[in-house]
C-alpha cells in the first residue's frame, strides 16, 4: 500500500469515530426546488411554448418551467426539461432550433 493512500484510510477511520454530537444535521428545504435548481421568473416565457426542443424533436411535448435553459446571440431563451437535454441541445443549436420549430407545428393541439 502507497503510504499516501493509507493516510487516507487512517485519515477516515478517524473521522468515522468521531462523537455525534459535533455533528450538526443540516435544516431541511422547505420550498421543494432541490439543489440544482436556481431562481426562475414565474413569468419566463422561452420560444417554442417554453417545450423542451430535444423533446419536440423526439415527438414529445414537455413543457419545462425554465430552470435549465439557452440564449441565442438574438437573445431568445428556449428552455430544457433537463440539463442533459440542455448538453445535447448545445452540440448543434441552429440545426435543432429548425427541427424543434418544425416539430412543433406538427405536434401543437389544434395544428
Amino acid at each position: 500500500m502507497k503510504p499516501f493512500s493509507r493516510g487516507l484510510i487512517l485519515g477516515a477511520m478517524l473521522l468515522s469515530f468521531a462523537p455525534m454530537s459535533s455533528v450538526k444535521a443540516a435544516e431541511p428545504k422547505t420550498d421543494n426546488t432541490g439543489i440544482w435548481k436556481y431562481y426562475v421568473p414565474k413569468d419566463a416565457k422561452g420560444e417554442l411554448d417554453n417545450y423542451d426542443p430535444i423533446g419536440l424533436i423526439g415527438g414529445a411535448l414537455i413543457k419545462t418551467d425554465c430552470a435549465y435553459n439557452w440564449r441565442d446571440d438574438a437573445g431568445r431563451m428556449y428552455c430544457f426539461a433537463t440539463p442533459t437535454s440542455l448538453v445535447y441541445f448545445q452540440a448543434w443549436p441552429k440545426r435543432y432550433i429548425e427541427q424543434a420549430t418544425d416539430a412543433l407545428q406538427k405536434l401543437k393541439p389544434g395544428s
